[in-house]
């Protein structure tokens, strides 16, 4: 059996039950970051009406199912600022999508003329701050609060 190639492309409304179930999968990771709970398709519904074009969510298809998602969400307080959220599935972490997954949010956000992208990540999680380093994010020395922002 061959595999077929991952599929990026960006999420509708439709998506909102399969989103739900990867935000549900990552709050069991031992650091979630981004959710402070599972959402419900109905609340990944309303958010990506919400994101309108001001935001937009891409998903990661891996043999037709989703894997993940990125996301990009705008800041009301400062509106030259979005915050950018990778989250995968356990077993398709490592494998260059959320890099992927990453630059798609990232051109969506010059696009749309967002200057700086925020956003957290797991304390003490090297594999976060390996990834965010290799998409150009910086990540302060003294950093309580895990947080990282990128200069468009």
């Amino acid at each position: 059996m061959t595999k077929t190639e991952p599929v990026f492309r960006r999420a509708t409304t439709d998506d909102a039950a399969a989103i739900a179930s990867v935000i549900e999968a990552v709050m069991k990771d031992p650091q979630p970051v981004g959710f402070e709970r599972a959402y419900s398709a109905d609340e990944v519904r309303t958010w990506l009406s919400r994101l309108g074009d001001a935001g937009a969510v891409f998903l990661c298809l891996v043999e037709g199912e989703v894997g993940g998602f990125s996301a990009l969400d705008f800041n009301t307080q400062e509106p030259d600022i979005a915050t950018l959220g990778v989250w995968l599935l356990p077993g398709h972490r490592g494998k260059g999508l959320g890099t992927e997954l990453a630059r798609l949010a990232l051109d969506f956000a010059r696009d749309r003329g967002y200057r700086r992208i925020r956003g957290r990540l797991p304390a003490g999680n090297e594999v976060a701050l390996s990834f965010l380093s290799s998409i150009g994010a910086l990540v302060p020395i003294y950093n309580p609060n895990m947080r990282f922002e990128l200069p468009l």
